[in-house]
């Protein structure tokens, strides 16, 4: 009969467990974080838009022999921005330039995609993730934006937090909303690249957005006092 803390062990054993292990909190924690102020914002579909986005840099990364995040971060920050400034910029509701450029970069990323004549099932691991793959240089570039991700929330919590729940007042009070919403814009773009090798992009949405709207649920709930 196998113990109870050899069943346990065993995995954690294994390099390649560990780092997958690492890799998930830090991506649990990060996504958690940045989905509150995508929930509060009511931006729920920006996170699939910009882990589409993101894409094309892959591909574009594939091609040129670059590494697959630093595509995928030049992507999705340009099209998070982009979004940012055809919002402002054409005084159009954000979730039609969402949807805008969503599409239009999707689909760019597939026109590259339909370029490449042979099989290459290392972009097909960024559509559904594949976790158990990172190394330990994925692993280290996944540390650095998470930690930069956190630090940036931590350090200007208030601010985003005010410039999310009243943004008019927000500016009365002297906030520059406009660079604390592209700053934000570019902090979910950077969440969305540490998710991607993890839970690909098809599911990186729901990681952005369950968890922050399941505590928006239950802090809704009526308390009880007995």
């Amino acid at each position: 009969m196998i113990e109870l803390g050899t069943l346990i062990g065993e995995p954690v054993s294994h390099g390649f467990f560990v780092r997958a292990l690492v890799a998930g909190i830090l991506v649990g924690t990060v996504c958690a974080v940045v989905g509150t102020y995508v929930v509060l914002k009511g931006l729920a579909f920006i996170g699939d838009a910009i882990s589409h986005a993101a894409f094309p840099g892959i591909v574009a990364s594939y091609i040129l022999g670059a590494p697959y995040l630093l595509g995928a971060a030049i992507a999705a920050v340009a099209t998070a921005l982009g979004i940012g400034y055809v919002t402002r910029r054409a005084r159009i509701r954000t979730d039609t330039a969402i949807g805008v450029l969503f599409a239009g970069t999707f689909a760019f990323g597939i026109f590259l995609f339909s370029t490449i004549h042979a099989y290459v099932g290392d972009l097909f691991s960024f559509l559904f993730g594949y976790l158990l793959a990172i190394s330990a240089d994925d692993l280290l570039a996944l540390g650095i934006l998470s930690g930069l991700v956190l630090a940036v929330v931590i350090v200007l919590w208030k601010e985003l937090l005010y410039a999310t729940f009243d943004p008019l007042g927000a500016a009365a009070s002297g906030l520059p909303v406009a660079r604390l919403d592209d700053l934000f814009l570019t902090l979910i773009a950077l969440t969305i690249v540490v998710s991607l090798q993890a839970v690909g992009i098809i599911l990186v949405v729901a990681m952005l957005v369950t968890p922050a709207a399941t505590a928006d649920e239950y802090s809704s709930w009526p308390v009880c006092m007995s």
